[in-house]
């Protein structure tokens, strides 16, 4: 069985056809589907859909892009949606240095503070990272409580950087990049990096795998993830859907 750890399926390119997509994923060994808040609208959103299947698990959080916006009380509304049964993590919560949409002080503060708000409400984080490698690493060392987990998701850093989250008992979430032709760099994290330290995800509507390339992804392609591992590691592709699926698990206490 499949698990995307991290997917969009409440995002407006599914406005026409969601429910077909979400019934195929579920008939094509995809078992599970962690859908990402990137805001307060699509934290709702993504709640929503997990009332609405069973399969489906959701976080709660703001996007680098929008923390410019927050304040204690979108905080407070955080916490409260925390509470759902089916919110099973804080995030995507991050830095974005390459957009940049929200000044990188602004980023910070409600990224370290997003962080105290999983402390508190025990949930672990989803991380977003963008250009901001030194930055994300120091606060989630400063700021992360030991208590609770920790995703890098769609990972593009470094080997050396990966190893240094692992030692803090991080996962590192592996994404259709992987499987696009000039990307070392991934392909030497997922070589390098023990199995039981990755996830996979789609990141859907987004970053859709060889050969889907340029196309819109869902669940399904999280496949040819699975399969990009297994061939770098010489390993079964049934293991690498065992062992990742087992770590979500783990990590979102399903």
């Amino acid at each position: 069985m499949l698990f995307d750890s991290h997917a969009h399926l409440d995002d407006e390119r599914f406005d026409e056809d969601r429910d077909e997509v979400i019934k195929k994923i579920k008939s094509e060994n995809v078992k599970y589907v962690l859908n990402a808040g990137a805001d307060i609208a699509s934290s709702k959103r993504s709640i929503h859909l997990s009332e609405k299947y069973d399969f489906i698990y959701a976080s709660v959080g703001v996007h680098p892009h929008d923390v410019k916006d927050m304040n204690e009380d979108t905080i407070n509304l955080l916490k409260t949606l925390s509470k759902h049964e089916k919110v099973v993590a804080i995030g995507e919560i991050g830095l974005d240095y390459y957009y940049e949409n929200s000044p990188r002080e602004i980023q910070k503060r409600w990224f370290e503070r997003q962080i105290q708000l999983a402390n508190e409400v025990k949930l672990p984080i989803i991380v977003h990272d963008r250009d901001a490698h030194k930055d994300t690493f120091d606060i989630i060392k400063t700021t992360k409580s030991k208590d609770i987990g920790c995703v890098l998701h769609c990972y593009s850093g470094s080997l050396e950087l990966a190893k240094e989250y692992v030692k803090m008992g991080c996962f590192i979430s592996i994404a259709g990049p992987v499987t696009f032709k000039n990307n070392v760099k991934t392909v030497e994290v997922i070589k390098k990096i023990p199995l039981e330290y990755l996830l996979i995800e789609t990141d859907c509507p987004y970053l859709a795998p060889h050969p889907h390339r340029g196309k819109r992804n869902d669940p399904s392609y999280v496949r040819y993830i699975a399969e990009k591992i297994a061939i770098e590691k010489g390993i079964s592709y049934e293991k690498v859907c065992e062992i990742t699926t087992k770590n979500a698990k783990i990590l979102f206490n399903i």
